[in-house]
């Protein structure tokens, strides 16, 4: 049980000069979501007491980007380093506890690393990392007996110092007390003429603090974003690490290298997904759905034994077992299907309701239309749903046979059983049970009969 208060500082002030973008770098789009949403994720994820996010560059745009958030926005103006910019936050944290300091453009950092850290604090605990190449980062620089004496940025470092393999990640964990005693001792007598944050350590070590240190699973997740490629290649990396979740939980993908996951992806088992598809939203698949190549689904539910064939795009669709979308189906918002339901190529379905074993195979739209059971819409059939003022819905009831290169105007409905020609215009309900044919007019055949399959010889 939480015993402690625990407040987390996320820095997000920084230009982000090298993306060249008008964009606040903070809010550049990682897996579909800004990278400070990421970090802010990671803070509910730890239960924090008090989120603090320091921005600066970007301006409004930062924290309007997140008004619905319960994080305190912090405006560091002018930008004087990190030092100062946990001393803009200073006095909104709650007092006692721990305070985390997390950056708003390292959006990987796991959960699991970051409960380490805390857990590893007395007064003060650095997140380090060994990398084989640390050009750029601080050093971690040691006594003989393995205690951190300090921290030595790359530009102040010695050539010596600049061979030491343990790099400082930024992110820190110390006892809000202390903090707040350290932040006003900081100096800025570097080659930056900047507050460092990392000063705070030989701070620590002077009054009698021992320094603790943890490092995190992968070295991935110490990463941060200052250009376009590096953002590029976080994308890839976090979204391996999404497919190898998947196919730990059982997911067959094709290519893990070509998958892309932008929200909740969840999966039944026997579930394949082909090249180059994207997952928005939140996204659940029954037992034994396939999904083609290409296909991009943001926000669907679809049962078991569905199949998405290639370059399907479905946004807001509830679909039922059996059933088979595309190859190149659009299913918008509203779109529901019943068990056995076919949507083939180039068809597009909006606020439609389709009854079980009906198909729509090619050349189709649907727009605020409810389809019964068993109904066949002919190629080139569309719904006249809007007057260009309002909406009008359109009813298909069970059975009924729409012809090719139909036109049903709405409101109208099509009864139970009935048949239209080829090429009709609809603009009044058509009985059930009969041919209805408008072509120059419109026309009713009373007593006219299907034509019945022949048997083959």
């Amino acid at each position: 049980m939480k015993t402690t208060s625990l407040n987390v500082v996320v820095l997000a002030a920084g230009k982000g000069t090298r993306m060249h973008s008008r964009l606040a770098k903070v809010l550049h789009p990682l897996a579909g979501r800004p990278l400070l949403d990421h970090v802010l994720t990671k803070a509910v994820a730890l239960n924090a007491d008090r989120v603090v996010v320091v921005y600066g560059h970007g301006g409004d745009a930062v924290p309007s980007a997140f008004a619905g958030s319960p994080a305190r926005f912090v405006l560091q103006e002018p930008q004087l380093g990190t030092g100062h910019a946990v001393q803009q936050a200073l006095p909104h944290l709650l007092p006692g506890g721990y305070t985390l300091v997390l950056y708003g453009d390292v959006p990987l950092t796991s959960v699991e690393t970051l409960q380490q850290l805390i857990a590893g604090s007395r007064d003060l605990c650095l997140l380090t990392a060994t990398l084989d190449d640390p050009a750029g980062y601080g050093r971690i620089v040691r006594n003989k007996g393995g205690a951190i004496l300090r921290i030595v940025e790359e530009k102040d470092a010695s050539a010596k110092e600049k061979r030491i393999p343990e790099i400082n990640t930024g992110i820190l964990c110390a006892s809000t007390e202390k903090l707040g005693r350290w932040l006003p001792l900081l100096q800025n007598s570097n080659a930056q003429k900047e507050f460092y944050l990392t000063d705070i350590v030989e701070l620590a070590i002077a009054s009698g603090v021992r320094v603790q240190a943890s490092q995190p699973a992968h070295n991935w997740e110490i990463l941060g974003v200052n250009s376009k490629d590096q953002l590029a290649w976080l994308e890839r990396v976090h979204q391996l690490e999404q497919a190898r979740l998947l196919m730990k939980r059982g997911v067959t993908l094709a290519d893990p290298w070509r998958f892309d996951l932008r929200g909740q992806l969840e999966c039944g088992r026997d579930v394949s997904i082909d090249v180059n598809c994207v997952f928005e939203g939140s996204v659940k698949l029954g037992d034994g759905v396939k999904v083609g190549p290409g296909c991009v689904l943001r926000n669907v539910e679809a049962d078991s034994d569905t199949e998405f064939a290639p370059y399907s795009h479905v946004d807001g669709a509830v679909i039922g077992k059996q059933c088979r979308v595309g190859p190149y189906a659009r299913l918008r918002p509203g779109t529901r299907l019943a068990d056995e339901v076919h949507v083939g190529n180039f068809v597009e379905t909006k606020a439609t309701d389709i009854g079980s074993r009906s198909k729509a195979n090619h050349l189709t739209y649907l727009g605020d239309t409810t389809v019964g059971r068993n109904v066949n819409i002919g190629a080139g059939t569309i719904t006249c749903n809007y007057d260009g003022a309002n909406k009008f819905r359109t009813v298909i009831e069970d059975d009924a046979f729409i012809g090719s290169d139909s036109q049903l105007v709405a409101p109208v409905t099509i009864g139970r059983g009935a048949t239209i020609g080829a090429g009709s215009t609809i603009t009044r309900d058509a009985p059930a049970d009969e041919l209805t044919v408008s072509r120059a007019r419109q026309t009713s055949i009373a007593g006219w009969k299907r034509p019945v399959k022949m048997q083959k010889k």
